[in-house]
């Protein structure tokens, strides 16, 4: 069974929708900023990829409303958008029990920082009685289904930052083994808080010494020194082709492949050989019975971290020689959402095959020489590919690839308010 992509929920720092989201990838319009003077990361971070304040109460009543966690809240205002935009309503237009949502992403545990420092400083009554289910990683997806009705398979992924791509990954395997019609996946991140950036701080994982935080996050350039953290959400409605057909619905794009396998090889670090990430691509084209040269497009992983960088490319080469394929990485811009990196990339990448324009590399002014590729640089490249892979990697040495392919149609699904951008 053929799985399309037919709605979208994007809600990140570059901007929320499809139209918005995809206008900034192809204009260089940034959504990097210096945290503000109030906010709990501002000594933390330099950079950041930020959201508005949202009141949770605005999709979560009572009591509860006061320890959900941000990643609750973005999901469910994601996933509300990315089942207006395919059209659906439970019950309406697919059975409940033919529904399924999967989320992944790290869970709530800004929310449970507060209420351990809550703890610490006013005793055992301080803690919450909702703080569960406030703070639980299958709590996304379990608010989602509550939310609409959904009464199908529901589960949370946690494969660090590949997470949100193995939902994907997950969702396909589900429509093609007959389980559901929909499924509403991808994944939701609220890392902005002290605790989880001084982690990556001291680690020295994250861009620093940029008086401009909008040029941190570099990747594949010579002077880049880290990612720039990021929150978002971003979920796909995922529908049996048959079944989007019947309801008069074009596909953005057709999840044709996946790949996901694991290093094996250090808790942190990617293979240097990039093998790993190699097998993974060819395990995703090898699903969608297609070979390197059919591929005219990679949306790479690409964080800017120097160790990382290097793996992926030298990966690429392994699958499509030297120079072999067009590759951008659109993190320059939205910085590192963690899990919901790699749903926001494959919506992009399923809106670049369907708009006929490659998203470029912003900030890669000097390529690094160890990272050779036929980078997409300054302006939107005009292609119009068949087939595309995006990548996400995460930590344990998690791969995921997605083979996507254009589908009759998805021009028009594509086509944003702001025009053509190249």
């Amino acid at each position: 069974m053929t799985a399309v992509i037919t709605g979208m929920g994007l809600f990140t720092p570059a901007g929320r929708g499809v139209g918005e989201t995809f206008d900034a990838l192809l204009a260089g319009r940034s959504g990097l900023h210096r945290p503000p003077q109030d906010h709990p990361a501002r000594e933390s971070l330099e950079s950041a990829g930020l959201l508005p304040e949202i009141d949770a109460r605005t999709v979560v009543s009572g009591p509860e409303a006061r320890v959900v966690d941000r990643i609750v809240v973005l999901a469910l205002l994601a996933a509300a958008d990315a089942l207006a935009d395919a059209g659906i309503e439970v019950g309406r237009d697919v059975d409940p029990g033919r529904i399924g949502v999967i989320v992944g992403g790290v869970g709530g545990m800004s929310t449970l920082e507060r209420q351990v420092l809550a703890r610490a400083e006013r005793g055992r009554a301080a803690v919450s009685p909702y703080l569960l289910t406030g703070i639980l990683p299958n709590m996304p997806a379990a608010r989602i289904a509550i939310a609409h009705g959904i009464r199908g398979y529901s589960s949370s992924v946690g494969t660090a930052c590949a997470s949100g791509a193995q939902s994907v990954a997950d969702a396909v395997r589900l429509i093609r083994a007959g389980e559901a019609d929909v499924v509403v996946c991808g994944a939701s991140e609220a890392p902005l808080f002290p605790t989880f950036a001084d982690t990556f701080g001291n680690a020295r994982a994250l861009a620093r010494g940029w008086a401009d935080p909008t040029e941190a996050s570099r990747p594949f350039d010579a002077r880049r020194n880290g990612f720039v953290l990021a929150e978002g959400a971003a979920l796909l409605v995922l529908e049996r082709a048959e079944h989007a057909a019947a309801r008069g619905v074009a596909g953005y794009a057709e999840v044709a492949g996946y790949g996901a396998n694991t290093d094996a090889h250090h808790p942190t670090a990617p293979r240097p050989d990039g093998e790993g990430a190699a097998e993974c691509m060819r395990r995703a084209m090898a699903g969608g019975a297609v070979t390197a040269g059919d591929v005219g497009y990679v949306n790479a992983h690409g964080t800017g971290t120097k160790l990382g960088d290097i793996a992926e490319i030298t990966a690429l080469t392994k699958v499509f020689g030297d120079g072999g394929v067009p590759v951008s990485s659109t993190k320059a811009l939205t910085g590192h959402l963690l899990g919901a990196s790699g749903v926001l990339e494959a919506a992009a990448t399923a809106l670049a095959l369907g708009r006929g324009l490659l998203p470029p590399t912003w900030n890669l002014d000097d390529p690094d020489p160890a990272c050779p590729a036929d980078h997409i640089r300054s302006v939107p490249r005009r292609a119009a590919p068949e087939h595309a892979l995006t990548n996400s990697f995460g930590f344990g040495g998690q791969n995921v690839s997605l083979l996507l392919r254009r589908t009759a149609g998805a021009g028009a699904r594509a086509a944003a308010p702001g025009g053509d951008l190249a």
